[in-house]
């Protein structure tokens, strides 16, 4: 039996600086834009993180003390994947747009769900099937039933989640040993289906083209038919579909080292929309500096690598696939956060954890950070 330590008080002070610093920035960027927005209270969206964040702390607690080694059964590891399969095409129906279930008190997110979801999934199965990891007919094909339909469901709302469930997958299989044709063939095929995926619907293909062309010079040169401009501008939600990379950079460069203080920002101020969610880094960039966003890149580096340590030092197989999985998850959505709003991607619409305004988001990383303290203090 392992021998139990104390919580890990490094991981567990750095998720608690994270979401302090997330309600200090949501009441910054929200305050002016609840009452002009949404005809609501300064304080009401930070009231609203806070209420969710004592609900994942809960949920944090609860999972550090539940014995992770219990997740590892079909029952969990089915059950949490059938759930999340189940709620997302509800989601769907009721909200195409945001992806959501209302609740009357909030909205539920199932997609962010579907990251603890396929974490507590692939630990399970790669365990079970670890010495027969590269058997096409019983453990390839399972495998890919299960991850293709958990995909397809969220890519229908929600192509960047689905994009993270991907490389979190990926990363678990190449470490179980998956050999690396069948990782390859795996990689070609999620190409093309972001690629169709990017193509079908004319938004996504329009913010990329225009990622990597923006004043569209190339197409007209190399469009000999002189139909994909047209397409691309008439199709595009709105005519600059890089207008919140460019208010973002905006945001960061008036910043410059120090920044301008808390709440001094200005755009916020209507200028960059989704100011509170997916491009609140932009603002803490623009209020605290090359500092503040320096600081907050660092905490997610340490909490990657307190994961990774936590992976490395566990000895109990289920227990490494699954913090492994869960590290990959959160650090590598917050590096794509970053990344849209330093103008490296295309915009997408995916919180930073912990930082960002949204319930959902919260619960799901708190609660899966409770899971990495759980096999953290059992590891050994």
């Amino acid at each position: 039996m392992a021998k139990r330590v104390s919580i890990d008080w490094m991981l567990f002070s750095i998720v608690a600086v994270m979401v302090s610093l997330g309600f200090v920035m949501i009441y910054s960027t929200s305050s002016i834009t609840a009452q002009a927005l949404y005809n609501k209270q300064p304080h009401y969206f930070v009231v609203s993180q806070i209420a969710w964040a004592a609900l994942g702390f809960t949920a944090l607690l609860l999972m550090r003390r539940f014995p992770y080694k219990k997740l590892n059964s079909p029952q969990w590891a089915f059950g949490a994947i059938g759930a999340v399969l189940f709620l997302l095409p509800i989601a769907f129906v009721v909200d195409a747009r945001h992806r959501w279930i209302p609740l009357g008190i909030g909205n539920l997110q199932p997609s962010e769900f579907a990251k603890p979801a396929l974490a507590i999934f692939l630990a399970y199965f790669v365990t079970w099937r670890q010495r027969a990891i590269n058997d096409p007919k019983f453990t390839l094909r399972p495998a890919a039933l299960v991850l293709g339909l958990l995909f397809f469901f969220v890519a229908l709302g929600d192509l960047g989640t689905a994009i993270v469930l991907g490389v979190v997958a990926v990363g678990v299989f190449f470490v179980a040993g998956l050999e690396r044709k069948y990782l390859a063939f795996a990689a070609g095929l999620a190409i093309a289906c972001v690629t169709v995926a990017i193509v079908a619907a004319p938004h996504r293909f329009s913010r990329v083209v225009r990622l990597l062309d923006p004043d569209l010079e190339f197409v007209e040169n190399y469009d000999p038919t002189g139909k994909i401009k047209p397409y691309i501008v008439s199709s595009a939600p709105v005519s600059d579909t890089n207008y919140q990379a460019t208010q973002a950079k905006i945001a960061i460069g008036s910043g410059g080292v120090f920044g301008v203080g808390p709440g001094h920002g200005r755009q916020k101020h209507f200028f960059l929309p989704d100011s509170h969610t997916d491009f609140i880094y932009a603002i803490i960039g623009e209020e605290l500096g090359l500092w503040g966003t320096t600081a907050v890149l660092a905490g997610y580096l340490l909490i990657i690598w307190r994961g990774l340590r936590i992976f490395w030092l566990t000895t109990n197989e289920f227990g490494r696939y699954l913090a492994l999985g869960l590290t990959i998850a959160i650090g590598f959505q917050a590096l794509v956060n970053m990344s849209v709003v330093l103008g490296l991607g295309p915009t997408k619409g995916i919180p930073l954890p912990m930082i960002s305004y949204g319930g959902s988001s919260l619960l799901s990383t708190l609660a899966s950070l409770g899971i990495l303290l759980n096999i953290s203090e059992q590891a050994g």
